[in-house]
């Protein structure tokens, strides 16, 4: 229900619906999942999709494949989460590091990158609400 909710809405006028359907598709996961929510120009949901699995500490993200598929997408923008199975959402230096790579590519393709949100146990950090975007 709340994966429908998200997708008949703006994403970005609905924060809150977002957070809950991040959270209950992701929070507990027992392994590190990068999932992309790809927006058009209405910043609606062309497409939410895991692009990637990794282990219970870490996620292989290739910026090169994000940016592919928003190009294949038609996609105006995007919202990149990833999950910590720890439950804590503190962003690491190498989330850090991987957004930096990430805005770099879509500011080169002209696609914007809103946020990237990372989910724990109830708790998540926005990287553009911490500064980091």
């Amino acid at each position: 229900m709340a994966r429908a909710e998200v997708r008949s809405r703006p994403v970005l006028s609905n924060w809150q619906a977002l957070l809950a359907y991040l959270q209950t598709a992701m929070a507990y996961q027992q392994i590190e999942q990068f999932r992309i929510l790809f927006l058009d120009r209405k910043n609606t949901v062309i497409a939410d999709e895991v692009q990637q699995r990794g282990t219970v500490s870490h996620t292989p993200v290739y910026p090169r494949e994000v940016m592919k598929r928003a190009l294949i997408l038609n996609a105006s923008a995007l919202i990149v989460v990833h999950n910590h199975p720890s439950g804590d959402p503190k962003p690491s230096r190498e989330d850090i590091e991987t957004t930096r790579q990430l805005k770099a590519a879509a500011d080169a393709l002209e696609i914007e990158l809103h946020d990237h949100v990372v989910i724990g146990h109830g708790k998540h950090a926005s990287f553009k609400s911490l500064g980091l975007l």
